[in-house]
Order: structure tokens, then sequence, then C-alpha cells
């Protein structure tokens, strides 16, 4: 796995943000009868690991694989990447959650499951993987589809560096999942961010924008721009490989405001002027910024 997807996993693992109906990074509503976040965070899933595992708090380990070792088989779920659904057609909603799984080594298996409420419990009604180190773009829930952009390696990637983008899809019977669609889409390039005003939502790990203060990012033509806070900034972008991002020319307006929120834009440009990747994960984009300090990951969500 490359530093960066790492560090965006890691991110992504400790943050809380629930999902809604069609869309892996908003908010659910509570009375759809759908499983709620907290119960899938303690739910039992099949088809991941060689027997069902049930979670404690998002996350399940097993034993080390040699005794006294620290290598163990882990699943986590990514609580920012559950969709809500009718998929049965029954009229209750059912949610679709992607949960990780780690043997211990390089790779990160992505798995997507489907939950339901029957006779009072949460029940895992179908498990399928989708891959090793894919990034997931966008996910939404048409009728009985699930339906997944992501991104993964293609036939001349290394496993570490997915670049080819690709729609896959699987239909709920009831029981379980089928494949459908798997169709390749193109390359990953800097285009995929066009089109989104992004919203930062973390600043390095648990480390968040003061409140009532906004902060976005938009690519659009090879230009990089959006409002850090106080001011608007804007710089050229570019991307001489897949996933890769690199700002020139960065500058700002200059109005003032109240010190917290200048500080924090100062913070904020100074490491976003150090970018130098991009990965999928979830719904969410993280820049992965290489700052003297160390690599900080920047997660930002899609503006609805």
């Amino acid at each position: 796995m490359s530093a960066g997807v790492a560090l965006a996993l890691l991110v992504l693992l400790t943050s809380t943000a629930a999902c809604s109906r069609g869309d892996a990074t908003t908010t659910s509503t509570e009375n759809s009868g759908a499983p709620s976040v907290a119960e899938l965070a303690d739910a039992t899933y099949a088809g991941i690991a060689e027997d069902p595992v049930t979670l404690i708090d998002g996350r399940w380990e097993g034993a080390p694989y040699v005794e006294g070792g620290v290598s163990r088989p882990s699943v986590g779920l990514l609580e920012n990447g559950t969709m809500t659904g009718d998929l049965d057609g029954d009229g209750t909603d059912e949610m679709a959650a992607l949960l990780w799984e780690s043997s211990g080594g390089s790779g990160t298996r992505l798995y997507l499951a489907v939950m339901d409420r029957r006779e009072g419990d949460i029940k895992n009604v179908g498990t399928v993987l989708i891959g090793d180190r894919v990034q997931v773009r966008k996910g939404s829930i048409d009728g009985k589809l699930i339906v997944l952009s992501v991104v993964r390696a293609g036939p001349e990637d290394a496993a570490c560096c997915p670049t080819e983008t690709a729609l896959v899809s699987w239909e709920f019977d009831g029981n379980g999942l089928n494949p459908v669609e798997d169709r390749v889409t193109g390359t990953l390039s800097l285009t995929d961010l066009e089109g989104t005003e992004w919203v930062l939502l973390e600043l390095g790990r648990q480390t968040t924008p003061p409140d009532g203060v906004t902060v976005t990012f938009v690519v659009r033509d090879e230009r990089a721009s959006g409002h850090s806070g106080c001011n608007t900034y804007f710089a050229g972008v570019s991307g001489p490989t897949p996933g890769e991002l690199h700002f020139n020319g960065m500058g700002a307006t200059r109005a003032a405001c109240a010190e917290p929120t200048m500080e924090f834009e100062r913070q904020y440009l100074k490491i976003l002027a150090t970018a130098a990747t991009y990965d999928f994960l979830a719904g969410h984009l993280v820049l992965t910024c290489q700052t003297g300090d160390g690599p900080i990951a920047l997660r930002f969500a899609a503006h609805e």
C-alpha cells in the first residue's frame, strides 16, 4: 500500500461520519428502519474472515499468527462509507457498508456488506469482496443495485498504486449480492477532481476547522482555488502521473479575520502547498502532504 493510501485509511478509521440514501458521504435518516451506524459498529459479519467476526466499536482483531507476535488479522468498519436504500423492495431500508480487512501485510482488502433489521436483530445478509487496495470515489443505491465508482490496480499497475477507474455494481436478491457490471471507465487523473467543491473535514489527524469556518478546495482547468477560512486562495495545479498532485504559484487575497481563523488559514495553506498525492476512500478525497514534520493528510468531503 502506498504511503498516501495507508495514511488516509488511518485517518478514516478513527473518524465518525454517518451517511444517507444513495450517497457514501452524507447523513442517514434515523426513522428509515435501516440499521444505524452505531449498530453496524457492533454487528457480526460473515464472508470476510474464515469465520464470522463480531465488531466491537467498529473493529475486530484476531489472535496473533505466531504466539507472542504482533501481526494479526483485523477487520474494521468505514463509518463514512455507508448507504441506505430499500434493496429488497419490502418498504424498509437496508444498509450497505464498506469494511476493510488486513492480514498484517501490505494489502488491505475492501468488502461490501448488506445489513438488514430482521426480527429485531441486525443481520448480515450479503457480503462481497471489492478488491485489494481499492479506492471508492462514490457510492449509490439504485433500486436493487449498489453501484460503486472505484480506483483499482489495472493490468500494468503495481498493487500499491492503482490508476484504473471503473464502475462496479451488484444486485441484492434478498439473500446475497450478485455481480451485475464491471466496466473500466479510464485512468485516474486530475479531471476526476473537477466538477466538485471539496469541503475540508480534517487538517491532519483529528484537527478540524474552527467552528463556523468553512475551507474548500476546487480544481478546474489546471487551476486550484478555494476559500481558506478568511481569504480566497488560488494556484496552478499539475498531475504528472495518476494520483500525483503539485501546486505552483500559490497566492491568496489579503483580508483580515479573527486570529483563530487566521492561524488555521495559515496552517492550512502552508500544509496544502506541500501536497504530493491524492486518494479516494469511502467517497472522501484525501490529499497527502509531505511537510517537514512528515506526511499530513487533508481529508475533504464533496459539498452537496
